[in-house]
């Protein structure tokens, strides 16, 4: 056993004097690190002082957050309530003024809808698939008023016309 522990220790011995050599090596070159004259440290960079910034937009609508319509009592909407015409359930570019009528001291118009026949339109009617009133009737014109979706959520009113066709 005292045989062991001799080779043990030597094998100690020996490990240990095997590190002692980068020992030496580290030590002198921290040394010849210690012995060149030390380099001038260049200044901190001089701070600015911070310069505040008034936001003067902080009144106005953010770009960020949707807005809705402004819709008042007056907004137009068309009249779900009001009962359908005939004419109604054409669009009124399908359709074509082909004259006038004068009859018991009314001027009607006359129009040729999609389904191929004439009928008779007065200043208040209804026609188009955009709630369109029929202001009014000259010679040559039918003028409509139509109320239209503005994209945004409420409606617009678009004016519109039939011409007479030839």
């Amino acid at each position: 056993m005292t045989h062991n522990k001799l080779l043990l220790t030597a094998a100690i011995l020996m490990g240990l004097s095997g590190c002692s050599g980068d020992l030496d090596e580290l030590q002198q070159k921290v040394a010849e690190i210690k012995a060149k004259p030390g380099e001038r440290i260049e200044p901190l960079p001089e701070i600015k002082p911070y310069e505040t910034f008034a936001y003067s937009a902080g009144g106005l609508r953010s770009p960020f957050v949707p807005t809705a319509p402004q819709t008042d009592a007056n907004s137009i909407r068309p009249d779900s309530k009001r009962p359908r015409e005939f004419l109604e359930q054409f669009p009124i570019d399908s359709m074509k003024m082909v004259g006038t009528l004068a009859l018991d001291g009314k001027n009607y118009g006359l129009v040729q809808g999609k389904d191929g026949l004439v009928h008779r339109v007065l200043p208040g009617n209804y026609m188009g698939q955009n709630d369109g009133r029929v202001i009014s009737i000259t010679g040559t014109r039918i003028s409509v008023i139509e109320i239209v979706p503005d994209g945004v959520g409420g409606y617009i009113e678009r004016p519109a016309a039939l011409a007479l066709t030839e």
